[in-house]
């Protein structure tokens, strides 16, 4: 059954993918082979893969939001260890932590409330600051290559966010007293957290080359087909109203 809200959300979709389409078409006049458009490659792809990753456990209104505060951050921290430049040191750290707290705490507001969105976004940040500190990086082990690895490093990574995702889930329903099924979503969230991280260093050295090797020709052909792609999605709902498509 369609919905006004549905219909929204995929001229919405076609608008984005004919602006980044767009961007991509403009390869030349953004700075070529040293422009953003490398970054945003990444971005794209980390965004994608972290939102289909959340939305099979809380589904789109939290992975739109998570998903892309993650795919950015990610794509800039990746960008600038593929310079090899150097670490941003704590005002970096703080400041992707930050973004992704944001994130996670926009895509929990619709499902949890205010004070539960808040209070994670604030603890999330705080431990993200954390491990930072301690050398738990995204940029850790960073290798661009054709094959998908995962080192052991990683691994840990990966069951540290576990960890620390369920613990601060679990607080935040103790908070905010949202305690019906709470150790159970606390457990579910933390793993949903820790199996995407595990996938996104996994593909991420495959992701990197892809971002650092592409022909022009290549990303300008996939610029026209993010527009004709646009283009579809946008039209989606005149077709609705042609066909006479019931819409409640």
């Amino acid at each position: 059954m369609l919905t006004h809200q549905f219909i929204a959300g995929v001229s919405i979709t076609g608008s984005a993918f004919d602006f980044f389409g767009g961007l991509y078409l403009a390869y030349d006049l953004l700075g070529g082979q040293h422009g953003p458009l490398r970054t945003l490659t990444r971005a794209l792809t980390y965004s994608l893969l972290a939102g289909v990753g959340f939305a099979t456990v809380l589904g789109w209104r939290f992975a739109v939001p998570a998903g892309a505060t993650v795919g950015f951050t990610l794509a800039v921290e990746l960008a600038r260890a593929s310079r090899k430049e150097a670490d941003g040191g704590i005002a970096w750290w703080t400041l992707f932590s930050l973004i992704r707290g944001i994130g996670y705490g926009i895509g929990l507001y619709a499902t949890f409330g205010l004070s539960f969105a808040v209070s994670f976004a604030v603890l999330i940040t705080a431990g993200q600051i954390f491990a930072y500190s301690r050398g738990i990086t995204p940029t850790m082990d960073y290798e661009s290559s054709r094959r998908l690895r995962i080192t052991r490093k990683q691994l840990f990574a990966a069951l540290n966010r576990t960890i620390g995702n369920a613990a601060t889930a679990l607080i935040c329903s103790l908070v905010t007293h949202r305690t019906q099924h709470s150790l159970a979503f606390a457990v579910l969230f933390g793993l949903m957290i820790g199996v995407v991280t595990a996938l996104l260093s996994l593909f991420g050295p495959f992701i990197e080359w892809i971002a650092d090797n592409q022909p022009e020709r290549r990303l300008g052909v996939f610029g026209v087909c993010l527009i004709l792609m646009g283009f579809g999605l946008q039209s989606f709902q005149y077709w609705v109203t042609l066909f006479d498509i019931p819409v409640h």
